[in-house]
């Protein structure tokens, strides 16, 4: 007697083909998701100091609509401080600030060693480099208005421009081009 059923003696399972291809097919989706999601170094700095500077600006009008008095930022060629608009713009003395009584609202952050900051004040073409003894001060006011200002981040190849809105002390408009 013949039997139409037909055994299959080979064992189930995976061929090692088979496992090395889905391994290859998931190793590649992986590498690229994870490569959208890691910024570079020079886009996660860039983001950091604009991000800073940013809350230095909407804590300047803060203060200036709460106190009553004017407060600015002031940019020299490694930091970014706030404080009382009348201690803003001191000169040097002796390679330090001269410091004033800013008391609690005063507030500084330091500029990544290499970035570079320029200024495009409203109504200019020009950007204003910070470099060393040249300090810009943007002002803020107790009616809670400030210039229009932009502001050029540069580190290496890679560059970030934010413009902030006069009302609001926000980023209005930002561009990033990280390399």
């Amino acid at each position: 007697m013949i039997s139409a059923v037909r055994t299959n003696k080979r064992a189930a399972g995976f061929t090692l083909i088979e496992i090395v291809l889905v391994l290859a097919i998931a190793s590649v989706v992986l590498g690229g998701a994870v490569g959208m999601m890691v910024y570079s170094s020079d886009e996660r700095v860039l983001r950091e100091a604009s991000g800073e500077i940013e809350l230095l600006a909407k804590r300047a009008r803060t203060l200036s609509i709460l106190k009553q008095t004017p407060y600015a930022l002031e940019f020299r060629e490694s930091a970014v401080r706030l404080l009382p608009l009348a201690q803003a713009g001191l000169q040097e003395k002796r390679g330090r600030v001269v410091e004033g009584d800013g008391g609690d609202d005063s507030r500084q952050y330091n500029l990544e060693n290499g970035m570079a900051i320029s200024i495009l004040r409203w109504n200019s073409e020009k950007w204003l480099p910070t470099v060393k003894d040249a300090v810009h001060v943007w002002r803020f006011d107790p009616d809670g208005l400030c210039e229009p200002l932009s502001i050029r981040y540069s580190l290496d190849k890679s560059s970030a421009e934010d413009t902030y809105h006069p009302l609001t002390a926000t980023i209005r408009d930002s561009a990033l081009n990280a390399r």
